[in-house]
This record gives C-alpha cells, structure tokens and sequence, in this order.
C-alpha cells in the first residue's frame, strides 16, 4: 500500500522564475509525512512533538530532482514505507505531475523520546500501521 497526497504548486513555493526552489519539496515531503500520520497512522505531530514532548526528527534524506515543476502544477506525492526499524523507518517519494516524474526522495526518520531525545521503540499502535504500507520485496 501507499500513501498519496496532491499538493498545488503555489506562489510562495516559486522562484522569480517561477519554478519550484528546491528546498520548497523538502517542506511539502514534511508536509506529507505529517499528514500520513494523522490520516494512516492514527496520530499527529502535534500530539507526538507538544503533548507526549518527543520527536519524529529527519535523520537522512537523499534526493533525486528529474525535472522541474511551476506555479499552478498539480504534484502527485507517493509515499512508500521500504524499511521498518525499530526506531527508525525508511521512506520513500516519489513525486509525479501529470504522469511526469519530477522526483525521488528516500528519507530515514527517527523516532526520539523525552528530553534526552534518543532513539527509542516506536509505539507499538503507530508502528502496526506502519507496517500496512511496508512495501513487499518482489524477485530482483
């Protein structure tokens, strides 16, 4: 299974160009992330960061851009689960417009607790439905 979510390209994500600023995909592949724990995995950043005071930071994220998107494209994110760890999970994006491929990303976010925030065990409800999305590995 996957996670898709669409989001606009709007004015604030351009360049004078017009053209999406690269750093402007890192926050919508956030933005994805945080909606994929509210929708799919039953919690939100807001209750993980501020109410139980952990954290879900980035650790790694590689990116691949294949072409480039503008003002008023329709961007397709694919979010894909490669790896579960045990405070760690491997994520991978794919965007798309119009069946176009505009990017790849391959993200490792951590799962940190307390002050302290170290590594710890994802909570067992949030890492049940992860594996829902963990992609199935075919023949090479």
């Amino acid at each position: 299974m996957v996670f898709e979510r669409t989001i606009k390209v709007i004015f604030q994500h351009c360049d004078p160009a017009g053209i999406v600023f690269y750093p402007r995909y890192f926050e919508m592949i956030n933005q994805v992330t945080e909606e994929w724990f509210e929708q799919s995995l039953g919690t939100s950043f807001v209750e993980i960061h501020i109410n139980q005071g952990d954290a879900v930071p980035t650790a790694k994220i590689e990116t691949e851009f294949k072409k480039p998107s503008k003002l008023g494209d329709e961007l397709l994110f694919t979010l894909q689960v490669l790896k579960l760890g045990r405070s760690s999970v491997h994520l991978e994006f794919t965007v798309t417009c119009a069946d176009q491929l505009r990017l790849t990303s391959r993200s490792v976010i951590v799962y940190v607790k307390g002050e302290d925030k170290k590594p710890a065990s994802w909570p067992q409800a949030i890492k049940k439905q992860m594996e829902f999305l963990l992609k199935e590995e075919g023949p090479s």
